[in-house]
């Protein structure tokens, strides 16, 4: 076996619906929205159920997935009854692998819909890892760069994040194509990047790649504040509280892997906390649960990361970590990551 290929003893632990992470305040569940949209009559399940059976907040991820906290033991059972009858759980064997992002400002719902229903339809893909991801962007290019493990940009299939010179006219059965391929070769690897010659080896079974190569632009975030006939609404450090939530009350929702939402309108937001303005410092400065929500955090980690939001005074994506985990850091963020001496400033 390569030096560079992982030898993992473990499964993937990544958290679900059903199976949860045991965290310092309780169960955690993470909840896969496909595409990031979620209608009026979901997102309200989802707010009653952390009210009912969580801590009342909900976590917005960097897969634009959501996670409800401080479950109590046993929870999950009436968690996954309740998902299910919002139709948010439409497989369970499944649950954990239906990890698609789409453009949040695009037109793919009616892609990653499919997709979904495809990959769920497949029973050797529900042991994909919880890791594995898929993009889907019909043009913009701006989940593109996220390193989707399999990705779709128009009719251009990536792997690996990068464009691989394969153009589908199938895109559904070229991607479950691939995650099958991926499958029976991936051995202990969780992500496509780590298979030796991996992609080479998936496109040589796709097809012959043509010359042209689209090129991946690094992810940028999007800002807070009006774009066409839709909001996008900033979450500070990726938390809803109860009452923000309810404040987003709307036809729909769309999560975003920036940790935001998308709403249809402008709707008025003023004093709920939540960001509208372009220029808000809490644009593009996320954290991880630290203290006291996971015990192997060494600090209260969105404590000092609003402490330095106060008094910001750079530009760029900033991402604080409570340890060497560097949990849920987008791509391309500089990382404040804690130590026992305070924080290290890492690229």
């Amino acid at each position: 076996m390569p030096a560079d290929e992982p030898t993992r003893t473990r499964p993937d632990a990544c958290p679900g619906a059903i199976v949860l992470h045991q965290a310092a305040d309780g169960g955690l569940a993470r909840i896969r929205v496909p595409g990031g949209t979620l209608t009026n009559a979901q997102f309200a399940a989802i707010r009653a159920a952390s009210a009912d059976l969580g801590d009342g907040g909900l976590e917005l991820t960097s897969r634009a997935n959501v996670q409800i906290r401080g479950l109590a033991p046993g929870a999950q059972v009436e968690l996954a009854d309740r998902l299910w009858r919002a139709g948010l759980l439409p497989s369970f064997t499944h649950e954990r692998v239906r990890n698609v992002i789409a453009s949040p400002l695009g037109d793919d719902q009616h892609l990653v819909n499919e997709l979904d229903q495809a990959i769920c339809a497949m029973p050797a893909l529900a042991d994909l890892p919880g890791r594995f991801l898929v993009t889907v962007d019909s043009g913009a290019g701006d989940v593109s760069g996220l390193g989707g493990d399999i990705g779709l940009q128009e009719d251009a299939l990536l792997l690996a994040g990068q464009d691989t010179g394969l153009r589908v006219s199938d895109p559904v059965a070229a991607v479950v194509r691939a995650a099958e391929e991926f499958q029976a070769i991936r051995g202990s690897a969780w992500r496509m990047s780590e298979i030796p010659d991996g992609v080479p080896r998936i496109v040589s079974l796709l097809g012959t790649p043509g010359a042209e190569r689209l090129t991946v632009r690094p992810p940028v975030a999007l800002p807070p504040g009006p774009v066409g006939d839709v909001t996008v609404v900033g979450a500070p450090l990726g938390r809803l509280t109860r009452q923000q939530a309810q404040a987003l009350d709307s036809a729909w929702v769309r999560l975003t892997p920036w940790r935001s939402v998308v709403v249809p309108g402008q709707p008025d937001l003023s004093g709920s906390g939540l960001v509208t303005d372009p220029d808000s410092p809490w644009h593009d400065v996320t954290a991880c649960t630290g203290l006291p929500g996971c015990a192997k955090s060494l600090t209260d980690v969105r404590a000092d990361a609003a402490e330095w939001v106060a008094t910001r005074t750079s530009s760029g994506p900033v991402h604080w970590s409570g340890c060497a985990r560097r949990c849920g850091r987008p791509a391309g963020a500089v990382d404040m990551v804690a130590t026992a001496d305070g924080y290290r400033r890492s690229e």
